[in-house]
């Protein structure tokens, strides 16, 4: 597949300029697209599994593999996301005791899998880290891509392949559990746990 070194940052061509030039046949935008949302791919997967960087690679095979599904009536992130969800929840199902894997209700605890050690920074985000994984899968991931990668309701929707509304409601549900599992886990200090809102303003500084 491809390497990286590092971030893609230039923005001489948009997204649907890199898509669209891959269609084509030019392979060198391919890895254009594969350096610019390397990272954030990996965040996207570091919580959640223990080889985030096969999972990178396996979301950008099946875009390879179905590129020209992508008709532009979203964004080229918002579809990048949605195609990783789906490999993330296909990874789980695969897993030894994921036999009754929901995404819906089944959380990265549940699992067994050590994931986040490649992630956490400091001490404080490893708690952060290890009470979301404490969440089912679908509020986990919907909680980091709305705090660590900036999606509104209106892109999560896209993503989640519902409403605005409806992400609005389990945004808020989730972030009620989210900070249930913050009051659980020891060494979170207390002012960040006061409210919801506290919650939020802790896990974005940890973005």
């Amino acid at each position: 597949m491809f390497a990286t070194s590092g971030w893609y940052t230039a923005d001489v061509e948009s997204d649907v300029d890199l898509l669209n030039a891959w269609r084509a046949g030019d392979a060198a935008n391919g890895r254009l697209l594969f350096q610019k949302y390397f990272q954030a791919l990996y965040r996207f997967f570091a919580n959640k599994c223990n080889e985030p960087d096969e999972l990178v690679q396996q979301t950008f095979l099946a875009i390879v593999k179905a590129k020209d599904q992508f008709a532009g009536r979203s964004s080229f992130r918002t579809y990048l996301y949605t195609v990783a969800r789906h490999e993330l929840y296909r990874h789980l199902r695969g897993l030894q005791r994921a036999r009754n894997f929901d995404p819906a209700l089944s959380s990265i605890a549940d699992l067994a899998t050590s994931a986040g050690g490649k992630l956490a920074r400091n001490q404080q985000h490893k708690l952060l880290c290890a009470a979301l994984r404490t969440l089912p899968v679908e509020q986990q991931t919907l909680l980091e891509l709305h705090y660590w990668d900036g999606l509104d309701a209106t892109a999560l929707a896209e993503v989640f392949e519902s409403n605005a509304a409806a992400i609005r409601n389990r945004l808020h549900r989730a972030r009620e559990k989210l900070r249930e599992a913050m009051l659980a886990t020891e060494g979170i200090p207390a002012d960040t746990i006061a409210t919801v809102e506290a919650v939020d303003a802790f896990a974005r500084s940890l973005r």
